[in-house]
Parts: structure tokens; C-alpha cells; sequence
């Protein structure tokens, strides 16, 4: 079975304690000072929005524009979003940048962030709903939530969970994607509304065309994160292949954020405040 991609959101120390790390020797098998031909990329071979092995991701065309800067090919280490997916591919020295990680991953050094993102509350557009989790009108619907994930805290705190129709954090992705399967189920009426990672649910409902809406779920003292700032992950005794990728970044960020765009991603400000679209 493998992990379904919204694992790499739960909190890094979670995550941590699952996946088996390889000595801090071995995290660096190209050696800092040898020269690069490729820029090689880890990534999933079956992971929409983010990237599949048709080059159609939006981690794709971020790699390719990456790639172009930095005068390199890419050539991709293809890999499930499973655990062992950094210990295998970043760590085995088979790859050398993974595309999308919370920034302060403990797995491996972060780049700057080049995205912040959050969790989003989806409705059909007929049928608006508001992001206070304590209105009334809430607490007869049924909200789809993947296992696991962070909003499923406040689906507790907000007397939600009831009604609450649970999908599937861990599946295999060549044959199953529970946010594609919980925003058909809002379109057609199964559930009234979902809890479900930004880049997920303004990917779908754009490339789809799906008569849906959706509004930022604000974070809550004392409940997990809903909003995390995306870098990218290299090894941990490489800064200057990490100060190279960061330039590339901060050279292209305006052309990322259109890349971004392009799929749907919902952007937030530096504030937390959702920009437009």
C-alpha cells in the first residue's frame, strides 16, 4: 500500500518517527564540490497536482523552469510518496532536490519557502457555506476529511465529527485518490462539504470544471497547522547546492507563482490571508 501525499503535512516529528534515516555521512554520496550535469529531481511517478511521470505536475514545470536557469537537464528519481521516499532517493545520493516539503523538514535541509498554502473548507457553489466552524448551519451536514490530516482536530473541537465521513489517508495512488473521490462525492450530492489540502482541491476543481467553491480554514489556538510555507529539500551538508536552488527560486518566483496559479493552487500572503486569484 503506499502513503497517500498528504502525509508529508503531518507534523515533521510524526513523520520522523516512522521513516529510518541514514547516517549524516551518508547524506551526501556526490561530494559538495563535485560539478553537476543533471539537475536530478525526486518525485512520484503517479502524484497530480503535483507531478507524474507524463511530466503533467505543476513540481514538473517548476523543475523544468529550475532546470533551465540553472543551465541542467533534469532526470527524475521515480519514487512513491511512501516512507522511505527521502531515505531512498535524496539520502541514497539516486537524486539531488525534492520539489515539495514543509519548510523545516528535520529529513533534510529546506530551501526558502516557495509557496504558502493551507487547508480549505469545499461546498458546492450553489450551496455557499462560511468558514465559522460554529455556525449552526454546519452541524447537520456531512464533511468528508481524510484520516489523519490536521482539520480533523477541528471537526472534534467544533461537535462536527458526527456526521463526519472519513476517507482514506493511506491508499494506493495508481488506483485511488480519496480528494478527487471526496470533491465528486460533494458535486453529486454524497456529502455536503470537505476538508481537504488546498493544492488538492483548487487543482480539481479548476482542471475538472467542478461547480465548486471554497474559503481558507483559519487556524485555531491549540490545534494543529493549517497553513504551511512549501520549499524544497536537499541534503543536509550541501549549502552551496542549496544557496544555487534558492537563487534559481528567488530568480523565478514570479514565474513559479504563475505556474502555481496555472493548477489551481490557493496562495496565501505572508500575513495568512488568501491572495486572489
Amino acid at each position: 500500500m503506499l502513503v497517500h501525499p498528504l502525509l508529508r503535512l503531518l507534523p515533521a516529528a510524526a513523520v520522523a518517527a516512522l521513516a529510518v534515516q541514514l547516517p549524516a555521512a551518508a547524506q551526501s554520496p556526490m561530494g559538495e564540490g563535485l560539478p553537476r550535469s543533471e539537475l536530478r529531481v525526486c518525485a512520484d511517478p503517479n502524484n497530480l497536482p503535483f507531478s507524474n511521470e507524463q511530466g503533467a505536475g505543476f513540481e514538473n514545470e517548476i523543475a523544468q523552469l529550475l532546470g533551465r536557469d540553472l543551465s541542467l537537464p533534469v532526470k527524475y528519481f521515480w519514487f512513491p510518496q511512501i516512507i522511505g521516499f527521502v531515505r531512498n532517493g535524496l539520502q541514497a545520493g539516486r537524486c539531488d532536490l525534492v520539489m515539495g516539503t514543509v519548510a523545516g523538514d528535520e529529513l533534510m535541509q529546506t530551501t526558502t519557502p516557495y509557496y504558502y498554502t493551507s487547508y480549505m473548507l469545499v461546498f458546492r457553489a450553489d450551496k455557499p457555506l462560511s468558514a465559522d466552524l460554529d455556525d449552526p448551519a454546519l452541524k447537520s451536514l456531512h464533511i468528508g476529511i481524510i484520516s489523519g490530516t490536521p482539520p480533523s482536530d477541528l471537526l472534534v473541537r467544533h461537535s462536527l465529527m458526527v456526521n463526519a465521513r472519513p476517507y482514506a489517508l493511506t491508499v494506493d495512488t495508481r488506483y485511488e485518490s480519496p480528494a478527487h473521490q471526496m470533491l465528486t462525492d460533494i458535486v453529486d450530492g454524497a456529502i455536503d462539504a470537505g476538508m481537504l489540502w488546498g493544492p488538492f482541491a483548487g487543482y480539481y476543481i479548476k482542471h475538472d470544471k467542478l461547480p465548486l467553491a471554497m474559503v481558507q480554514l483559519q487556524e485555531e489556538p491549540g490545534m494543529p497547522r493549517l497553513a504551511y510555507h512549501i520549499a524544497m529539500g536537499v541534503r543536509n551538508n550541501e549549502p552551496d547546492w542549496r544557496r544555487r536552488i534558492n537563487g534559481a527560486i528567488a530568480k523565478n518566483r514570479d514565474e513559479i507563482a504563475a505556474i502555481l496559479r496555472n493548477y489551481g493552487v490557493p496562495l496565501l500572503d505572508e500575513q495568512g490571508a488568501l491572495l486572489r486569484p
